[in-house]
């Protein structure tokens, strides 16, 4: 069979490689050159590329089951598989700490390699259809014969919207952020840590967490609501954050780490679930199909297993039910993202825990923190093991926990009141 890819990120790069390993003719087609002679590589027009990533295990499984070449060389380039253990003594992989950027480089040095597997450098103008089934697209004016097209071009990618529609599931959080990267000084030790993954402080109208990621490289994400704290992109703003901030400060102490990057906006935050165009031989992958906001780092889990997904339809000549899976497995955390930050919003904004709905999955797993029930039941949900609804069977429990008057302390450190003044006397200072 004959495939072209719109784009060759994550979704375009593993799927040309595995489908290539099956004996189809595949073609990649990205704006994006790869890096540059000198090492370099901006991936102009992927902005989280830079920014901090969660690398679940479902990734590194996904490689290993299809490319263990590639996991052998995120593994060469300084990835750490993690495993922790449960209170009922399972260990249970982690996933890996790496960067975003160490990801895909591993995986497109050994993608690239793959015979019968071509990446070109162009433009994908259009999708070409014949008697209602994708036939191929046109690259640069030029046709590129196909039996199957997969738009994996990401978030931004707008070639396939006519066919796709909107998406039928959107939720704007309300919030932006902004990160940086730092290095450990060798031998300084890592600075605290909240849970085996990361640190996290969720101080009053605005959260801070910590990312680490290999070779003694971490991330520091601040995730405010949107038209608040713009300072933050400044550096001596960010700096005085992390001063003010208990837990980051330690993180970020010059005598234990080093910043390596500038401060790093982002855009925006958005959900949304997009359902495929119903078109014979055109399917949506990856973020063209759902994005969900980074807090929880889970747009290259799902990403991945959308591919493990559609390869195994693709098998078994069942990709008529792709669509059908994707409903089922893919939109319920699009809505449970949906659900959590408008949740998170209304706390932010002011407001007070809804009791007239059901709880979000952020507020109860916050619950946890009083009622080891809930905590016994997490497992699932935050290894993505189990959908959303996982957590139906103890969201009365949270709820009697809230109507009882109990809500969550927020974690030490300075308002976002106080945090605006202390960004805008750093700006002052530095003018």
């Amino acid at each position: 069979m004959r495939v072209a890819i719109i784009g060759a990120g994550p979704a375009g790069l593993f799927l040309g490689a595995t489908l290539a390993r099956r004996g189809h003719a595949v073609t990649a087609v990205d704006r994006d050159g790869g890096p540059e002679p000198d090492g370099s590589w901006s991936r102009r027009g992927v902005m989280q590329f830079h920014h901090p990533h969660g690398v679940r295990p479902q990734v590194g499984e996904a490689l290993r089951a299809e490319l263990p070449e590639a996991y052998d060389a995120c593994l060469a380039a300084g990835a750490e598989p993690l495993s922790f253990v449960l209170d009922d003594g399972t260990r249970v992989s982690g996933g890996l700490r790496m960067r975003r950027e160490t990801f895909e480089r591993a995986l497109r040095s050994v993608a690239v390699r793959e015979p019968g597997f071509a990446v070109v450098r162009g433009h994908a103008d259009r999708v070409v259809l014949d008697e209602g089934r994708a036939r191929g697209l046109v690259v640069d004016g030029d046709p590129l014969d196909a039996d199957l097209v997969v738009d994996a071009s990401g978030r931004a990618g707008r070639i396939t919207r006519e066919y796709a529609g909107e998406p039928e599931l959107v939720g704007d959080t309300g919030a932006a952020y902004v990160s940086r990267q730092y290095r450990l000084h060798d031998p300084a030790d890592p600075g605290p840590m909240t849970n085996p993954l990361a640190w996290q402080a969720d101080l009053d109208g605005y959260l801070a967490i910590v990312f680490r990621h290999e070779r003694g490289i971490f991330s520091v994400l601040i995730v405010r609501p949107a038209g608040t704290l713009h300072d933050l992109r400044h550096e001596v703003a960010f700096d005085a954050a992390c001063r003010a901030i208990p837990g980051l400060s330690d993180w970020t102490d010059p005598q234990r780490a080093t910043p390596i990057t500038p401060v790093l906006p982002g855009g925006r935050l958005h959900n949304h679930y997009r359902a495929q165009p119903g078109i014979p031989g055109l399917v949506l992958v990856g973020d063209s199909v759902c994005t969900t906001t980074p807090m929880f780092g889970r747009g290259l889990a799902t990403t991945m297993l959308q591919c493990a997904e559609l390869l195994r339809r693709i098998d078994t000549g069942d990709l008529d039910g792709f669509g059908a899976w994707c409903d089922a497995e893919m939109r319920p955390w699009v809505a449970d993202h949906v659900r959590c930050d408008d949740a998170a919003r209304r706390i932010w904004d002011g407001g007070d825990v809804d009791l007239a709905a059901p709880l979000p999955s952020t507020q109860i797993l916050a619950a946890a923190a009083v009622e080891p029930r809930i905590a016994a039941a997490m497992g699932p949900y935050l290894g993505m093991r189990a959908g959303p609804s996982c957590l139906d069977a103890v969201e009365p429990l949270a709820h009697a926990i809230y109507e009882s008057g109990w809500r969550p302390t927020p974690s030490d450190g300075p308002s976002r009141d106080e945090l605006t003044g202390i960004l805008r006397s750093a700006v002052a200072a530095g003018l």
